[in-house]
Parts: structure tokens; sequence; C-alpha cells
């Protein structure tokens, strides 16, 4: 591992990926952070995965609606800091349009850094369009 000091953006999207291996989705496994934007508190996470009290398992095989709630949506519901406090977003994939969607409703987002390329890149003119930064981080941090 290098001797460089690592960025927040870094440290924090490592936590995304490594919250991501929680994940009980057969397909993709995504994780989200939400922080503060002095880095200073983690807000909010989230993984994908089914409900509480439900099978640890997707409901059904096919991509996109295999019932397993979003990474993004999980953090958004755990994420209890009052609308006026701004917000960054750390997830693994690009959000879809309906998590852009969750995010833009969560108030005062900021920026949304991801690592991966998501299927769908409809998010990225949605979230700009709110005022809200999209930013990819390169897969090597």
């Amino acid at each position: 591992m290098s001797d460089e000091r690592p960025s927040f953006e870094k440290i924090y999207l490592r936590l995304a990926r490594e919250l991501a291996r929680r994940s009980t989705c057969k397909r993709l496994k995504v994780g989200t952070v939400i922080t503060s934007t002095d880095f200073r508190k983690v807000l909010a996470v989230g993984y994908n995965g089914n409900a509480t009290g439900l099978p640890n398992t997707c409901d059904r095989d096919e991509p996109g609606n295999c019932g397993c709630l979003h990474s993004e949506e999980n953090a958004v519901i755990n994420c209890d800091s009052p609308r006026l406090v701004e917000k960054l977003v750390f997830v693994t994939h690009l959000p879809c349009v309906a998590c852009a969607k969750r995010l833009i409703n969560l108030g005062n987002v900021k920026v949304v850094y991801y690592g991966e390329e998501y299927r769908l890149k409809d998010a990225v003119e949605l979230l700009e369009r709110t005022g809200i930064k999209v930013q990819q981080l390169s897969a090597d941090d």
C-alpha cells in the first residue's frame, strides 16, 4: 500500500465498497455512504438487499427487478439528518434514476461520487439538472 495520505473521497468510497460486501443481492453488490460536506461525520450507510426480516436473498432473478432494496434507498432510510444539512454521497456504482430521485429528495446533497458505471446513465443528467454534481472516482482508488 502506498504511503500517500488518502483523500476523504477515496476513504469513503472504500467504505462503500466494504459495505457492499454485506449485500445479499445475487447480481450486483452496491454500497452507499452519506457524509457531511466537511467529511467529519458519517450520516448514514446502506447496502442493497432484501427488507429486514425477509430472506437474505433476491425475490427474483430478473435484472433491475430482483426485489432488493437499493443501497442508496437504504442509506436514505437510515439518514436522520435534517434536509438543511449539506451532504455528500459515495456509491460503489452510479445510481439508477429512482435512487437519484431519492437522493434529490433527501435534500441538500451537493455531490454524488461513484466508482463504477451502471448499465443506465440517465441519473447523471437528472442529478445535475437539480444542482447536484456527479463525479466518478477512479477504480484504482
